[in-house]
Order: C-alpha cells, then structure tokens, then sequence
C-alpha cells in the first residue's frame, strides 16, 4: 500500500522521490505508488533519471529541499551507523547560509514580537544582517543604554514550513521502517521523533534565551569562556536579544595568533568545560562545530547559538563518565559493557559481534593515540550499534558529536592536543564535584526528612510486628518456587523410584524362581517365575508408556 498523497504535499512528495531514486532507492518509490506519478512528470518536463552522484552533490540537493532537509543532513553527518565515510564528510561540511530576507519583514517581526518601535528598543539597528541561515538571521544593534547586541531574527513563516515538513517526513519514516530492512534495523521514526524535538527547541527562541543563562551560570569558573547573556526584555519566541561578542571563527585563527597566546592552556579549558557541562551539570551544548565557537581579541573562547543543547540524567551521566575513561584508558571489554548498559538490546541482538566491533575500535583508537578522537570512537560505536542490534539513545550520538567537534577545536588551539590525557586529568576532580553535588543542602534536607519519617514510624511499625508474632499471624510470602508444583513433582518422583524397584525386585526373584522345581509350568518354565516376568514386563510397559507420553507432553507445550 502506498503513503497517502495530500494535494498540497504532492511537490514535496515528488522531490523527495526523486532524492530517493537519485541515490539509489527507486524499489521503495516503485513500491510508495509513486512510480507512475514520476513517469508523469518526466514526460511533462522532459527530464531524464540521473546516476547515482557523489556525496557532495546530496549535500547540495538538501540544501535545494529547504531548512528542514538541511538540519536532517547536519543529523545524518553524525551518524555513521547507516552511512558511509565520504557521505559524512560531505553532509558535515553542510551550511545553512541562505539568502537573508527583506528588512521590512525583519522590523515587521521584531515590532510585533517586543512590542516597542525600532527607534525606541534601539539607538541604531543594522540593516545588513550579520548571518543568514535557514531559520533565522542575526543583526547587529546598539541599545539606548550604549550596550552592543545581537539580534536573532526568525525567518517569516518558517514555522509553518517546518512543520509540514515534518509531516511529511513521518509518512515516509513510517513507511520506511515498515517495508525495509534498513528502516527495522536504524529505526527512522525514532530518529525523526528526536529530530522533530531538536528542530522545534531551535525554533523557540525564549528556550534558547534560558539555555544561554543557564550555561553561562554553568560555566562562570572559567575565566576564558564567555557565553553572551540573553536580554530578556527585548526577546520571544521569534526575537531573541543577546550580548554581542566580537570574534572569529576558531578555524580562521592563523599561526602567528596561535603563537601570541597559551592555546594549550585554552583548548585545555574548553575541553575541561564541555566535561562539566556533560557529565557535572547535565546539560551541554550540542552543537559546538567551529561556526559557534568564537576566538575574541582578548584571546578568549566564545560559544555561540545554544538553540540545541542535550540533558543528561544522573544515571546517563554516570554511565557516560564510565565510558568516555574506558576509551581513553583503551578498556575495550569495560567500553562495551558500559555501552551495552547505556543502550537496549534488540531481538537480533549479536552480542559476539558487538564486542568483536568495540574492541577493534577502541584498540585501534588507542594504538594511534596521535590522531586520537574521542568523538570519533564514541560515533563508531553508535555505528557498531546499529549493525550488531543495540538501540542507543540519542544523548549517545549527541556526546559522540559535540566530542569530535571538541577535538577539532583543540587540535586548532593546541596541533598536540591529547583528548585522551585530559579525560584521565580531569577524571579525579570530575568525581569529586558529581559527589559534591550530589552532597548538595536539598539532598542532605531530604535525606533528613525521611530519617525524621522512618524514625517516627519505626515504632508503630514494631509494634504490629510484635502483636503478629504474638498472635501467630506472621506470615511470609516468598515469590519463587510454586511449592504445590514441587511437592507433586517429587511425590512422582518418588513413586517412580518406588515402582522401579518393584519391578527390579520381581524380574530378580523371577530369575532366582527359574531354579527352583516346579510342578505348575508354562511352555516348560516354571510358572510362578514366569508370572513375576510377565508382571515385570507389564509393569516396565505402563511406566515407559506414562514417561513418553505424559512427562514430555508438558514440555512440548511449553516450547511452542
């Protein structure tokens, strides 16, 4: 059966179709019903099939579908577990710099959304726009306090479009994972459901406003990152206003920059942040590839667009820590244990193949500790994952991301950057602030109050124990063995054992009986002998009868 054809999505439906037949997955458009739809269309326009093109060009095909399409190709760069290297590469280098739109709607939309004329927000407010990317635009202002701010912008209607997008997209993840093989192993709903989350926190702009105040607070004890501080008064969910920080692009840094400062010392605090924010604070900023990671003139590390951050819970957090120190300890049996406990096994899950995969990737990572990227082997076994049947949640792939984008950003600050050494560096202090928190004056009260709750009840509690012991109405209940079950099964077993010696004991004073003389004989033999034979015989019948056909048929009951 066939996705469902809404008339207003037919031209999605149709460029969706040809990206699939483009790059290989024409038997899933044959079997969507779109075959003939796309006949159609050929003979309309013209046009004829293309072959299968290089991964460069499907970057440039997302990018021609619209902003969704684009963010899926940033999702899909991390994720090595369903495509190839080369298509990693190209989908990472993916931009979403787009033509910016017209000023009128941006003063149109800013007037709306904070309620006060430009001229009275702001002395002066740019026209040109900083950057445009596909959901947004950011300016440059000053405000009537002399303070320099940014002004993120959300492109008109981009909402709508996203969303029917997203529509879209579910069909055909639907229909994907019900009639592929590649959809039931990678799941492509669950992927979109967590991409559906991503694309809609990035598109509410108070949400980014508070995850900005919130690591800036996170991250205040360490002088040599800044987070720009939301203004919240002149921001909403389409306007978002914040500090503006002057710098530029960390790849962009050249040499003799590099020689005017510590960068060792400042890829080893970048570093040491993003380890707090993962595994101390719990959330962290996802997404921090070299356009949103600033160097100031003031040789300082700016972070920028916290419009997609990942929380973590204690346990995650835990088991993370685990796995991040058995990679860089190159503890592969421990890694995979620990990623095996972060995840859920599939039914086809190849747990011999899923150590066999970790343990080549953690010792192959560890042999070169000179190209050593954390981020990359935490990618690999997400990959490992999807082949061997483990269901990974996505706090997995995001760390695996944020990681390897950290490891370029050392590696641009300090060429000798050891992402290995500064896990085990930083792994005691971890430990001690996770324990400390977990100290914290609202565990230690809480901890307290229920002293005070289990104290007041404890003697209430004795008490019924005690009237029950005096009265002889304890009771235990123990959920285990069904005792009536048991009793019967050893009252058979017994009475088998009873029986066989019966039947032994006869077929034995049988055989002594043959000796005896006898005037009572059958065909020759004596008969009283020959009469324990035959009840022996009976005997043996009956219970090899009852063990074939009754003991076994409950097991086959079972198995079925």
């Amino acid at each position: 059966m066939g996705i469902s054809l809404k008339p207003e999505y037919l031209k999605r439906y149709k460029d969706i179709a040809w990206l699939l037949i483009k790059y290989g997955n024409s038997d899933l458009v044959k079997h969507a019903g779109l075959e003939e739809i796309m006949a159609a269309e050929d003979e309309n326009s013209g046009t004829t099939k293309e072959s299968p093109c290089k991964a460069e060009e499907l970057a440039k095909d997302l990018e021609k579908l619209g902003p969704a399409f684009v963010k899926i190709g940033q999702m899909l760069s991390t994720r090595p577990d369903f495509l190839p290297v080369q298509y990693l590469d190209a989908l990472s280098r993916l931009q979403d710099n787009c033509e910016p739109f017209d000023f009128v709607e941006v003063e149109k939309i800013v007037v709306c959304e904070i309620g006060v004329r430009l001229s009275k927000a702001f002395t002066e407010f740019e026209h040109k726009p900083l950057a445009a990317a596909s959901l947004g635009q950011i300016h440059e202002a000053e405000m009537r306090d002399g303070r320099k701010v940014a002004v993120k912008v959300q492109r008109p209607g981009i909402r709508e479009t996203i969303v029917q997008d997203l529509e879209i997209l579910a069909e055909i993840a639907d229909f994907y994972d019900k009639h592929t093989e590649s959809g039931k192993r990678y799941e492509f709903g669950v992927m979109l459901e967590e991409f559906r989350k991503s694309i809609l926190a990035e598109l509410d702009y108070k949400r980014e406003a508070h995850n900005l105040e919130t690591v800036k607070d996170n991250l205040k004890e360490f002088k040599d990152i800044v987070v720009p501080a939301p203004i919240h008064d002149y921001s909403s969910s389409k306007v978002l206003t914040m500090e503006f920080i002057n710098g530029k692009k960390i790849t962009n840094v050249t040499q003799l920059e590099l020689l005017e400062m510590d960068g060792a010392a400042l890829a080893e605090q970048v570093f040491e942040a993003y380890l707090k924010q993962i595994l101390i604070d719990g959330i962290f900023h996802a997404d921090p590839h070299p356009g949103n990671v600033l160097l100031t003139p003031d040789n300082k590390i700016a972070l920028l667009d916290l419009g997609m951050v990942a929380q973590l819970t204690p346990t995650i957090q835990g088991k993370l820590l685990q796995l991040v120190l058995a990679i860089s300890e190159g503890r592969a049996d421990t890694a995979a244990d620990v990623a095996l406990e972060i995840g859920t096994p599939k039914d086809n899950f190849d747990e011999t193949a899923w150590r066999k995969q970790i343990v080549e990737l953690v010792q192959k990572a560890n042999n070169n500790i000179e190209d050593m990227q954390v981020g990359k082997v935490v990618l690999g076994i997400t990959k490992s994952a999807g082949d061997c049947g483990v269901r990974v949640p996505a706090e997995l792939t995001m760390l695996g991301k944020t990681l390897l984008n950290l490891d370029q950003v050392g590696r641009t600050l300090n060429p000798e950057f050891d992402p290995n050494a500064s896990i085990r560096k930083n792994a005691a202090h971890i430990m001690e602030q996770r324990v400390l928190k977990n100290i914290s004056p609202g565990r230690v009260f809480n901890g307290m109050l229920e002293g005070i709750n289990f104290a007041d009840n404890l003697p209430i509690r004795i008490n019924k124990i005690l009237d029950m012991l005096a009265g002889n109405k304890l009771k235990m209940e123990v959920d285990a063995i069904d005792e009536k079950i048991l009793v019967d099964a050893v009252q058979k077993v017994a009475n088998r054992i009873t029986l066989g010696l019966v039947l032994a004991a006869l077929i034995i004073g049988a055989a002594l009986l043959m000796r005896v003389p006898s005037s009572f004989t059958i065909l020759g033999y004596p008969g009283l002998a020959i009469l324990c034979f035959m009840c022996a015989a009976c005997g043996g019948f009956a219970l090899a009868a009852q063990i074939a056909f009754y003991d076994q048929r409950p097991q086959k009951l079972s198995s079925k």
